[in-house]
């Protein structure tokens, strides 16, 4: 078989594989599967929070978007803290 090289013909392939690349990134930095796979699981549910849609908003929408989330999670972390 031959090995065809061009910038798209894997790009569908290579972003399937994206977020679990991204994952297998964050997993270096802990001494267990075990403790990766548990930190991966609840910051891949609260990391989109974080990261709104950039390309459909101004720079002054985003900022206010990126402030009120922030106000939030402040709101709920303290929230829980008190428990």
């Amino acid at each position: 078989m031959i090995h065809r090289q061009s910038r798209y013909l894997n790009n569908r392939a290579e972003n399937s594989h994206q977020p679990t690349r991204q994952r297998e990134r964050r997993r270096k930095r802990f001494k267990s599967p075990q403790h990766a796979q548990r930190f991966c699981e609840t910051h891949d549910v609260i990391a989109p929070h974080f990261r709104p849609k950039r390309h459909r908003l101004s720079a002054k929408q985003y900022r206010a978007e990126r402030e009120g989330r922030f106000e939030t999670w402040r709101e709920i972390t303290a929230s829980a803290s008190s428990f």
